[in-house]
């Protein structure tokens, strides 16, 4: 509950929360969780808590009183499981007198970790982890939840590959893994006619994630700190041909890096007419390319490169296992005009990202899903040196002044103040359409098989009760609904 200009923001606790362990979750565990971070820098999500909260109050056992630097009405969904993020709130009668950074909070014998759900791990090891049931959980003695999930038992092995994942869902030894390709999806779905996905058995055979992909560079070094060169890399890749291609036309590219999801279509329509004509992100278009390379005085040497001042322009482009099937077609489509491109996925592709060390990178934009805060934030010019922060933190070394001023009046602007939020969201981007700190490619779909030889109601666009994704934190909900089928 927050007052009226959004300064202070008041925690409820449901009563008769218990952990894992019996104890009682209280208002001591959220505001030591809170001023934790307040009081500790480099840990996930503790940059946006410094930055936002001047002070946490604990009122009595089951009532926090948060007291921000300004009006944040965003604060309390920063803190909400959503997608694969959210402030976890720990036991502080586990944490207490540890130091975050080396604590593994990871011991079977002493029943950790400790939760609030109805879990526990029995074994874990390269090979497997298995979390069983408990049988007994507090929600549904308070009635939050009719009875406990039908799941006993959860068994995570090691993805082995697309291959091998296809393969054991077909024969019926996995009940659902992590998202396939087009073509193997529908070779999935015509060998196992008891395997959905999300939509159903037609393309795109899933849902728009949250993750809308973009090309990253290191804005603040030659030769990406010249926009001309950022937008030049954007009209040098032909989308549709990577969607063709690598999805079998099973995709759609990325305008801006929010996903096309209803709530936010408003400020799809705010900025239409820059995307239709003169600010076109998914344009391919070779020749205006060039031009604004030769505007940059760039020159094309005798290997087919452009260069300038004796140096190539390189975009080796630094990404993940899921990125595979089409990271390469981008780069040599890059490399045909003239970047000098490579695609690889090294096992620290992310902190190199993260350092600003690599030429070129393939992530995903994790921010909004309701207004343009979230997303705003990732472009944050302090984010940029924080370590851990994960999906919060600014990859691109791009900053902006009146950038950062906008963000903070969406982050001050009530969610449900649209007018508002759409004229400060059509401010901002017009900086950062001018600007293109990064390149939009494709949206991200999360192509699941869900088997229902063994379990029914799953996750779909007919029974959308939430994404099934089950590496994310709402997995929960999946639990509660799967039901076994004898």
């Amino acid at each position: 509950e927050y007052n009226a200009d959004f300064t202070e923001l008041t925690i409820n606790l449901r009563e008769g929360i218990t952990w894992s362990d019996g104890v009682a979750f209280v208002s001591d565990d959220v505001a030591y969780t809170l001023e934790y971070l307040l009081n500790n820098s480099g840990l996930r999500r503790s940059a946006q808590v410094q930055r936002d909260i001047e002070s946490v109050e604990q009122v009595d056992d089951l009532t926090v009183k948060v007291t921000f630097q300004g009006p944040r009405p965003k604060f309390m969904y920063f803190m909400m499981y959503k997608f694969d993020i959210g402030l976890y709130i720990v036991p502080k009668h586990v944490f207490e007198g540890n130091d975050w950074l080396e604590f593994t909070h990871f011991d079977i014998d002493r029943g950790w970790p400790v939760t609030t759900g109805p879990w526990h791990v029995v074994q874990t090891s390269p090979e497997q982890k298995i979390i069983n049931r408990r049988d007994s959980w507090w929600a549904v003695d308070q009635g939050l939840v009719e009875q406990l999930p039908d799941v006993l038992q959860i068994v995570y092995v090691p993805n082995p590959g697309e291959t091998q994942m296809a393969q054991a869902v077909i024969a019926n030894r996995a009940d659902a893994t992590l998202d396939l390709r087009p073509t193997t999806m529908a070779e999935v779905l015509a060998r196992n006619p008891a395997v959905v996905t999300h939509s159903g058995f037609e393309k795109p055979y899933g849902y728009v994630d949250w993750w809308p992909i973009g090309l990253l560079f290191n804005d603040s070094k030659p030769p990406y700190n010249d926009k001309r060169v950022r937008w030049a890399v954007s009209y040098y890749i032909n989308r549709d041909q990577l969607i063709d291609v690598a999805y079998d036309g099973a995709g759609t590219p990325s305008q801006l890096p929010i996903p096309s999801y209803a709530p936010l279509q408003r400020y799809y329509d705010a900025v239409e007419e820059k995307l239709n004509t003169t600010h076109n992100t998914t344009e391919y278009n070779p020749g205006k390319a060039d031009g604004l390379m030769m505007e940059a005085g760039y020159a094309k040497n005798s290997n087919g490169y452009w260069e300038k001042d004796g140096n190539e322009v390189i975009c080796d482009i630094l990404g993940f296992g899921i990125f595979n099937d089409f990271g390469p077609i981008l780069a040599r489509q890059l490399d045909n005009h003239g970047i000098k491109s490579s695609y690889n996925n090294p096992p620290d592709a992310w902190g190199q990202q993260q350092a600003g060390e690599a030429s070129c990178g393939l992530r995903g934009h994790g921010g909004s899903v309701r207004d343009p805060y979230f997303t705003m934030n990732l472009y944050y010019g302090t984010d940029a040196e924080e370590a851990g922060e994960g999906h919060q933190a600014n990859p691109y070394f791009w900053s902006h002044p009146r950038f950062n001023e906008l963000t903070d009046e969406v982050s001050a602007t009530g969610i449900n103040d649209v007018a508002k939020l759409e004229e400060l969201w059509t401010e901002a981007m017009e900086i950062w359409l001018d600007e293109l700190p990064d390149v939009q490619v494709l949206e991200w779909y999360h192509r699941i098989p869900m088997n229902t030889t063994y379990w029914t109601n799953w996750p779909t666009h007919d029974n959308p009760y939430t994404n099934g994704a089950f590496w994310h934190l709402t997995f929960q909900l999946i639990l509660n609904n799967l039901r076994a089928t004898s």
